[in-house]
């Protein structure tokens, strides 16, 4: 499944739908970000069918960065089955993020 890049209004379809959401709250100018977007395809291809991915860029969705209390970036938030389950803040190995992904599996 390809990394999903939604609006607000689709957000918030994805939110109702069961299993596990990993979302990337990034922007395009930011160092970290893009440190972590080659991780993230990683993932992507890793659990493919298993859970969904999303990036959201903050400057083009600031609402849905406000809504979540995302004040750095990047910041990582994994929901499952439309309940945050697990936050990360800043860049982080891949491992960290594997891991809050196979405890909701």
């Amino acid at each position: 499944m390809a990394i999903l890049h939604p609006t607000e209004a689709e957000f918030d379809k994805l939110m109702n739908e069961s299993g596990v959401l990993f979302v990337d709250f990034y922007a395009d100018w930011c160092g970290p970000c893009k440190m972590l977007a080659p991780l993230i395809e990683q993932l992507d291809k890793e659990y493919e069918g298993k859970i969904k991915i999303a990036k959201i860029n903050v400057d083009e969705e600031s609402k849905l960065a406000m809504r979540f209390g995302v004040s750095s970036i990047p910041t990582v938030i994994i929901f499952k089955d439309g309940l945050q389950s697990g936050i990360e803040i800043g860049f982080k190995p891949i491992d960290a993020y594997k891991g809050i992904i196979d405890s909701l599996l």
